[in-house]
């Protein structure tokens, strides 16, 4: 485990090799490195990003089928991007910042996006006990109305285990059908699922959930029914969604995905988790 203040990177930065073996150490902390020649995992740590294996002698690119490998930016300036992609730094003051371009590092947290979504396909669980369920209409030049009305608007459906996570995902509309193909494939059965008055709702407790709801136009709460929760990630989600200025549809799931990340993370070491996210191999 590690905690990298700014200042302690910038530090880091100054020196190449400190670079590498940083890198190093936590490659192999993720997952062993092998030799893609003879197959051992013992290696001198060479200069210019490289490590040779004690066995057969030859050089390996240990970095090179990593997400931190699959653009043309030296390490130090990876760490750098990755740094300020973790305080929410634009891409464009991050290009800035570091004299690159700006297609450069807007890829380059794109890049990180994509890692990130990786990561969260690869270790999603399945939620249970007590959950909020509630959807969010994103972007459009006007306001949309509940389940009609939502032209050029794109339909976020969010689900929150209280006391847990959240799990957000886009879909086509807001019928039954979509809203309980997400539930199921998400919420473990037997959980008690709060949500407000929409009928889209309604087949949840033909399925083997406990179906308990909120009519919005009288009250917020009424005991333990609520959705507070997850209407908290909304605000928390378009705070930060709407410094990027219009995100173009086909890169939206990239962007409501890193909220979900950042919400589920708050209290934890983000640089941290990105470091070995971007350290994580490309499939």
């Amino acid at each position: 485990m590690y905690n990298m203040k700014f200042e302690g990177l910038v530090k880091l930065l100054n020196d190449e090799k400190k670079i590498t073996e940083f890198l190093y150490t936590r490659k192999k902390s993720i997952d062993p490195i092998v030799c893609p020649f003879c197959g051992k995992r013992r290696f001198y740590l060479m200069n210019r990003k490289r490590i040779r294996c004690k066995k057969c002698r030859r050089d390996h690119d240990f970095l090179g089928n990593t997400w931190l490998g699959n653009l043309n930016v030296g390490y130090g300036k990876w760490l750098m991007l990755i740094k300020l992609f973790e305080l929410e730094v634009s891409a464009r003051k991050a290009g800035t910042q570091l004299e690159l371009s700006y297609p450069s590092a807007h890829k380059a947290f794109d890049t990180i996006r994509h890692a990130i979504v990786h990561k969260l396909a690869n270790t999603d669980k399945e939620l249970k006990g007590e959950i909020e369920a509630d959807e969010a209409y994103f972007g459009g030049k006007r306001k949309g109305h509940r389940g009609r009305g939502a032209a050029g608007k794109t339909i976020v459906f969010g689900i929150l285990e209280r006391g847990g996570r959240v799990s957000v995902s886009i879909v086509r509309d807001v019928s039954a059908e979509s809203l309980l193909n997400e539930t199921i494939k998400k919420v473990r059965r037997g959980s008690i699922v709060y949500t407000d008055k929409w009928k889209g709702y309604d087949s949840l407790m033909f399925c083997g959930y406990k179906h308990l709801n909120i009519d919005h136009k009288h009250k917020f709460k009424q005991g333990k029914v609520y959705i507070n929760g997850v209407e908290g990630f909304w605000s928390f989600a378009k705070e930060r969604l709407i410094k990027h200025h219009g995100i173009s549809k086909h890169k939206f799931l990239y962007y409501i995905k890193e909220m979900e990340w950042r919400y589920n993370n708050r209290d934890k070491n983000l640089f941290e988790l990105l470091v070995d996210y971007m350290l994580g191999a490309v499939n």
